[in-house]
């Protein structure tokens, strides 16, 4: 890993990653932070969704193990405990519930692969990284969940890892656009200052004081009608985190040519982009075209996952 790419990484208490898609390369990406931490630092693990089993149950596709090392902590569905080869010393019940039985934080008395299958919203992880922090975690990581840009919200994590890759879609050029525009959301500026709260129509807001939170999600729907009436010219709009967020690509940009400032409440960092040119699904980009473009598009390192692992030179 770039050296100071990983000073950054370990620097934050919470870190989350967040997946495009399936098969994007986040178990890879976390395999390799476990095996670069420092000898006795204690990283505390759990998921949004289940990972680590050695066949996706969604796609049916391979999938590698998380290895982790004697001393680590995990937050996991009581099921997937008899399905880790660890030894493992059960420290708490969370009495959060799963479809795959309570979260049990266990600690692993022995090095081995281990299996995730952890809270789904964003209270219950509070409740499990909180929970790692009390038994002596130096940092807790959140391996996300299909679809799950919540990760993003700064109640979940500091900083936040954005995995992409060709698993996403076959055309390469939709795969960065796309990447590039959840990028740009996780990365929206935190807001200086909060507008008082109103009940009152979002353009009546905008049109008398020319800036106005908004409770809910921030939609086309209901960004279009706002800027065909001129409300939103050069307005602030604040957001409660980047999850809310839920604009296409081309809105954002009509939001930028009016000058409109769009901002959150609280936001986790992106510390990088980690790559995978190979699908799951039988077709690959071009490795070198797929890193120039969004290393082009982006203001964080971009990092290469190979199908294979991790070059030696990077993350």
């Amino acid at each position: 890993m770039r050296e100071s790419l990983q000073r950054e990484i370990e620097s934050v208490k919470t870190l989350s990653i967040v997946g495009m898609c399936k098969n994007a390369g986040k178990t890879t990406v976390l395999n390799r932070l476990l095996e670069l931490a420092p000898k006795g630092r204690v990283l505390g693990l759990t998921s949004i969704g289940r990972d680590g089993e050695s066949v996706d149950a969604v796609t049916g596709t391979e999938k590698p193990g998380i290895f982790v090392r004697e001393g680590t902590l995990i937050a996991t569905a009581k099921d997937m405990l008899a399905r880790s080869d660890v030894t493992q010393e059960i420290l708490m019940n969370t009495g959060i519930p799963t479809p795959l039985g309570e979260v049990i934080v266990a600690r692993a008395r022995s090095a081995g692969n281990v299996q995730l299958a952890g809270p789904s919203i964003t209270t219950q992880l509070k409740t499990v990284t909180d929970a790692f922090f009390a038994l002596g975690a130096d940092q807790a990581i959140i391996d996300g969940a299909l679809g799950r840009k919540s990760l993003g919200a700064r109640t979940v994590a500091e900083g936040v890892i954005l995995c992409t890759g060709a698993s996403y879609h076959a055309s390469m050029e939709k795969t960065v656009r796309d990447t590039v525009n959840a990028f740009r959301i996780l990365n929206l500026k935190k807001a200086e200052t909060l507008p008082e709260a109103s009940d009152a129509p979002l353009g009546d807001i905008l049109k008398q004081h020319g800036e106005a939170r908004v409770s809910g999600a921030l939609t086309d729907s209901l960004v279009l009608p706002l800027l065909r009436s001129g409300a939103l010219k050069n307005a602030r709009l604040i957001v409660k985190d980047p999850s809310k967020v839920l604009l296409s690509a081309e809105t954002l940009d009509k939001l930028d040519a009016r000058g409109v400032s769009l901002e959150t409440e609280e936001a986790a960092k992106p510390l990088c982009v980690t790559v995978n040119p190979v699908s799951a699904y039988g077709w690959k980009y071009d490795k070198d075209a797929f890193m120039r473009a969004l290393t082009e598009a982006l203001d964080v390192p971009v990092i290469d996952v190979k199908e294979e692992g991790y070059d030696q030179r990077q993350l």
